[in-house]
Parts: structure tokens; C-alpha cells; sequence
């Protein structure tokens, strides 16, 4: 039986990989068996690095929220859950966008927030 060379399906691989390595330094861009390597490395910090980016904005978020809030008087979860009982549905990155933009919405807010707890309080030391 003939030996099969893959012909074009070979030729289409190698040009991809060495189409992805393109500005790769020395042989990593020249030489196939480098350049899958270096590529299949780099496609896999590519995805490792979009599931940090979500963890990353959140903690930013979180860190933009809890020093509005302290502007405001409240710390971040005393703020979160005040919202949560004033019935505020905002996620943290619209809050941490107002936060920003917008200092006197989110004053608005942590004051709701505030009235919020206060009357959570009230309520626990009647009962």
C-alpha cells in the first residue's frame, strides 16, 4: 500500500500554525515543530488569562464600591446588604461604574442603603 504524504490537509495545518506563530522571536515563528509548540503554550495562557480577566474585574469592582461606600460612611458589606434590603438589584459592575461617573447617584444609593439598615435595626430591637 502506498504511503499517503496528506498532501494539501498537511500543507493548510502547517501554514495555520505558522500564521498563528507570526511574530514569535527566532525559529518559534520559522520552524514548525517549534512554532506548534509555542503556539499551543500561548493559546493556552490566552485561556487561562480570559478566565483571571472576569476575577480581576470583580475585585475591582469590589475595591471602586468599597471606597465609595466609606466616602459614604458604610463599609462594603454594610453598604451591599443594605441595598439588598432596600431592594436595589444593581450588580457590581454598574455600581462601581457609578461609583466613578456618577459620585451623587451613588450617594443617593448608600443613602437608601443606610435608611435601609437603620430600619432593619429598628426592627430587631423592637422584636
Amino acid at each position: 500500500m502506498p504511503r499517503a504524504k496528506r498532501g494539501n490537509k498537511r500543507l493548510e495545518r502547517r501554514k495555520k500554525i505558522l500564521k498563528l506563530a507570526k511574530g514569535y522571536r527566532g525559529t518559534k515563528s520559522k520552524l514548525y515543530r517549534s512554532a506548534k509548540e509555542s503556539v499551543e503554550r500561548g493559546l493556552n495562557f490566552a485561556y487561562t488569562g480570559r478566565k483571571l480577566k472576569k476575577r480581576d474585574f470583580r475585585s475591582l469592582w469590589i475595591v471602586r464600591i468599597g471606597a465609595a461606600a466609606r466616602l459614604n460612611g458604610l463599609n462594603y458589606s454594610q453598604f451591599m446588604h443594605g441595598l439588598k434590603l432596600a431592594g436595589i438589584e444593581l450588580d457590581r459592575k454598574v455600581l462601581a461604574d457609578l461609583a466613578v461617573n456618577q459620585p451623587e447617584a451613588f450617594a443617593e444609593a448608600a443613602t437608601q442603603a443606610k435608611n435601609a439598615l437603620e430600619n432593619e435595626q429598628r426592627g430587631q430591637a423592637a422584636a
